[in-house]
């Protein structure tokens, strides 16, 4: 089955991929279906609203399933924020480098469980007959206290679980505690009960 993702990011992409393949599914981006999707406003109060809104405009656009992630870090000690509005902090043209060291400077001389913080991402799958799925992950830990590691993208050399930033993580250690990885675990739990555990589905439906 074919799976299209409302996203440009390959990131995000590879992710989803990783623990979706299990189940014959192959994600596309838009780029590799052939097709351009129109950049949805954002206007959802919740995570939650905003990946149906994103799901929901792409599977009208390509005629195929398509599944959508609204995703951001949520800081304890700045009341919450960015939240929805991580892709906006500090600025949609502002670099995530600048994004990260914006954040340092808004958290500097905190220490310890002052600087807690979690990632969330929720996850909408809207289907051509009108079924939708949907699945939402957390995911606990501190902001660094430096930019540390090459590897994920986004906050993810300054978000750390365990002492380690996501991007000193490997993929595979990263999937297994993050906050999307926990979404798509059960995405992908509830994706193949609603097959019926079927591989005999026709593309673009369940």
């Amino acid at each position: 089955m074919k799976i299209i993702i409302a996203t440009h990011n390959p990131g995000k992409r590879a992710e989803l991929q990783r623990i979706l393949a299990p189940l014959g599914v192959d994600v596309l981006l838009p780029s590799e279906a052939g097709i351009e999707l129109t950049d949805v406003e954002e206007t959802g109060s919740t995570f939650a609203e905003n990946a149906r809104l994103k799901a929901l405009s792409g599977m009208r656009e390509s005629g195929l399933p398509c599944v959508a992630d609204d995703s951001g870090l949520c800081v304890d000690a700045l009341g919450g924020r960015p939240g929805i509005y991580t892709a906006r902090y500090g600025g949609e043209e502002m670099s995530y480098p600048d994004k990260m060291k914006k954040l340092l400077g808004e958290l500097e001389g905190l220490e310890g469980d002052a600087r807690n913080a979690h990632f969330i991402s929720s996850i909408c799958c809207v289907f051509p007959d009108g079924e939708e799925i949907t699945a939402e992950g957390r995911c606990d830990g501190r902001i660094g206290t430096e930019i540390s590691g090459s590897g994920g993208f986004g906050f993810d050399p300054v978000f750390c679980v365990g002492g380690r930033s996501f991007a000193s993580l490997t993929a595979q250690e990263k999937d297994a505690v993050s906050h999307r990885g926990n979404a798509l675990r059960l995405f992908a739990e509830k994706l193949e009960e609603a097959r019926g555990g079927s591989d005999e589905r026709q593309e673009g439906e369940i």
